[in-house]
């Protein structure tokens, strides 16, 4: 009889083992805490129709209701960083060109906001990594510029530099030197460039509205080069000087160019139109 109660145990401890060896299988949580929709979904698809693309978003996977609930209704901490809530947590991989990964059990997304603050043309002390979002293992961050009376004699440019809501290094300044549209966006875009080494940032993924700066330092400047930095029509190349600048800034950088429609909503878009306006405004010292 002892001997048979024993086997009984074993069996009911390994089918025990099993059940908890198999909870992936059975029903998951996914706690949305910022997204389209917030709250709790039992399927990868709605969670993700919540996430994919939105801005910082904050989201995780959990076994339990209760667990998920608690996720969502967890208040930010004062910094607004959730990095050291869990060390476990990890950024989901999220590609330019990917499909949203599911993450793992316990695995969740966080993107957090940094304290509400406005910087100046100041250099910023070393920025909490956890502040940024990603694509995968690329910070993003947006780039604008603007000009007033874009080609007349009162002309005034800014740049602006979006890297999250609220980020300490969101910059709107003033453009130095001659003012014009063109150069207004590929100072922002150097500026961008400028921050993300200070922060010993390798990869970046930078939106920007102007396709002519994509092309310029991407594909352009390598036959202006060769032409001894004139165009196909023989013309001197007008923004020669800051296209050098940029082309400098981005060795030794992994950079995906990404083009987004000016004034279609895009939040990152809006809000580094929104600084370069700001900068705009400001005086030329």
């Amino acid at each position: 009889m002892t001997r048979l109660l024993g086997v009984a145990r074993r069996v009911a401890l390994a089918a025990v083992r099993c059940s908890t060896c198999g909870r992936s299988g059975l029903s998951m949580f996914y706690a949305v805490r910022r997204g389209r929709k917030a709250g709790v979904f039992q399927t990868w698809s709605e969670c993700r129709a919540q996430v994919d693309r939105f801005p910082a978003a904050r989201f995780k996977k959990f076994a339990t209701e209760e667990e998920a609930w608690a996720f969502v209704r967890k208040p930010a901490s004062p910094g607004g960083s959730e990095g050291t809530e869990n060390k476990r947590d990890q950024e989901s991989q999220v590609k330019a060109n990917k499909r949203l990964r599911e993450p793992s059990d316990g695995e969740g997304n966080t993107e957090p906001c940094a304290k509400q603050a406005r910087q100046t043309a100041e250099s910023v002390p070393s920025v909490d990594k956890d502040t940024f979002s990603y694509m995968g293992e690329s910070v993003v961050v947006y780039t604008d510029g603007c000009c007033s009376s874009n080609g007349r004699k009162r002309a005034r440019a800014g740049i602006g530099v979006y890297w999250g809501p609220g980020h300490p290094l969101n910059i709107g300044i003033r453009l130095p030197g001659r003012q014009t549209n063109q150069r207004a966006e590929i100072h922002a875009a150097c500026k961008a460039i400028e921050q993300a080494k200070a922060q010993n940032i390798k990869k970046l993924v930078l939106y920007t509205d102007s396709m002519f700066t994509i092309n310029g330092v991407t594909n352009w400047i390598q036959g202006w080069k060769k032409n001894g930095w004139k165009t196909s029509a023989g013309k001197e190349v007008t923004n020669k000087e800051d296209f050098a600048v940029l082309e400098q800034l981005t060795q030794g950088m992994d950079i995906q160019w990404m083009h987004v429609p000016g004034h279609s909503g895009f939040v990152g878009n809006e809000e580094a139109d929104r600084l370069a306006r700001e900068g705009a405004k400001q005086s030329e010292d």
